[in-house]
């Protein structure tokens, strides 16, 4: 009985030492990856300039990848802290060294990428797509490649499906550019210099539009899915966490929400027939008219001028908003409606109020020396593309020995800041710089079409000089008078 009594006593102690033991090696655990990141109220992303993925607007930072990101860090309730990598092959050494929590590169999982990083589907599929020049040979089906050569993106999701195809195809070449992003692969295609290329299909939906000699051929693979990329060396739990919150957000509908106001649009900048733009201005514009004439009219604005900017903006619809949160008839963001002195974005009024204030803002940015109607198409792709980003291309214009006080010249050069080879020697970095353009050109045929529309000219009559009858629809000011702004051409233009 003693002995039976002091065995228990034993196994006993023995169970309390166990427990003991687990306690301390629970205790001394390491803490998750989730948990470091929570801890440090930090969550650090590496991305790539892109419209799919990561750029700069008016209204901040944005693009498809970027917006998942941020509401991700914004439902852990850490800060995310985004770097701009130069490309894809310094967001994978990053991530190989540890360097990032998450990398937002455009890519997918590829075997390749599966075997030295963890990967989360982001619920976007893409394709490798041939393009070609519409004056060269169409491309439909892998056999028109033969004998030709193509070009593409280095550390992109292509090489692996070219690589397939090489074995099938054996008389084609390719080559993998390290110094081009996706925009110079698509200009080059566009003036001819490469006849055929392969990019991603939800780029080239993207950029299409401002590449018109760009033609899409086939497929070389079945859709498959994007993804996050997460260094090998953390553990599963932000993984998890990612996982739970991409579950969450598409089966609340933020997900589709997203996905279609990047990808839901992407006509937004073509011209917009005739009849479609006569049967919505019918329908909305009366409402409306009073107050654009009353705020032209304030700010000494051609209130015609103003109403193409709102159309062009929403579509005269007053609860338009954007994937960054630009609101209202005017589109402005909660940064400009509180400089011009507005509370409430939707409400029409102070929308156009505000538009018309800001408008006349961003024109007396302008130097002074620059005439209309250049000043006016100036203004106008700031208000569009950002002050700062229009003194980068002036500098560009300026550099490549063009006038950057005329339209003409500059707009040339704004397409340039999307492509890695000039944003990177700009102030302020990654831009949209093909909108601009085609933003000024559109709001001009609006302006002319609601001249024509109220008749204030001879009918078919292109007004070329907006306001022209009115003082030339904005006042004159100063000029480019604050010090904080880069002026162009007191700037010395980067070595190009």
């Amino acid at each position: 009985m003693v002995k039976s009594l002091w065995i228990k006593g034993v196994a006993g102690i023995r169970s309390l030492a166990v427990i003991g033991l687990i306690g301390m090696t629970t205790a001394c655990s390491p803490p998750s990856t989730l948990d470091k990141i929570r801890s440090e109220g930090v969550l650090h992303v590496i991305t790539r300039n892109a419209p799919s993925v990561y750029y700069q607007d008016r209204g901040g930072p944005t693009g498809f990848e970027y917006e998942l990101a941020k509401r991700f860090a914004d439902d852990l309730e850490v800060e995310l802290r985004v770097r701009v990598a130069e490309g894809n092959t310094e967001i994978l050494s990053v991530l190989e060294r540890n360097y990032a929590h998450i990398g937002l590169a455009g890519l997918t999982a590829g075997d390749r990428r599966k075997d030295n990083f963890h990967t989360l589907p982001n619920r976007l599929t893409t394709e490798s797509v041939v393009i070609y020049n519409r004056d060269s040979t169409s491309v439909k089906q892998s056999l028109d490649l033969e004998g030709r050569v193509l070009h593409t993106l280095a550390n992109s999701n292509h090489p692996d499906h070219l690589e397939e195809l090489s074995r099938t195809l054996t008389n084609i070449d390719w080559h993998a550019h390290d110094d081009l992003d996706t925009a110079g692969l698509l200009e080059r295609v566009e003036s001819g210099e490469f006849p055929l290329a392969v990019v991603d299909a939800n780029e080239l939906a993207l950029n299409q539009v401002f590449f018109p000699n760009v033609k899409r051929g086939f497929s070389l693979n079945e859709p498959e899915e994007l993804v996050w990329l997460f260094p090998q060396q953390q553990d599963q739990s932000l993984v998890e966490a990612a996982e739970a919150f991409l579950q969450r957000v598409q089966d609340n509908g933020t997900l589709r929400q997203i996905r279609e106001r990047f990808y839901g649009h992407l006509d937004r900048l073509n011209y917009v027939g005739a009849q479609t733009f006569v049967k919505q201005v019918n329908e909305r514009l009366p409402t409306y008219e009073p107050l654009f004439r009353e705020y032209g009219a304030q700010e000494g604005l051609d209130w015609k001028l103003l109403a193409a900017v709102a159309y062009q903006e929403s579509h005269l619809r007053p609860d338009a908003t954007s994937p960054t949160g630009v609101r209202g008839l005017m589109m402005l963001t909660q940064n400009t409606a509180k400089q011009v002195g507005i509370s409430n974005r939707l409400n029409p009024e102070q929308s156009i109020q505000g538009g018309a204030r800001y408008i006349t803002r961003v024109h007396g940015k302008i130097p002074g020396r620059i005439p209309e109607p250049d000043r006016t198409w100036f203004a106008l792709a700031s208000y569009n593309v950002g002050f700062g980003h229009l003194e980068d291309a002036r500098i560009l214009t300026q550099a490549g020995g063009k006038n950057p006080d005329r339209w003409m010249d500059v707009k040339e050069f704004l397409p340039r800041l999307a492509q890695k080879k000039w944003y990177t020697k700009t102030r302020f970095g990654y831009a949209r710089g093909h909108e601009p353009v085609v933003y000024v050109q559109n709001i001009r045929r609006y302006y002319d079409m609601l001249t024509w529309m109220q008749n204030t000219d001879k009918p078919g009559q292109q007004i070329t000089e907006p306001g022209a009858a009115e003082n030339d629809g904005i006042p004159e000011t100063a000029g480019n008078d604050d010090p904080n702004l880069p002026r162009a051409l007191d700037m010395t233009p980067p070595t190009l």
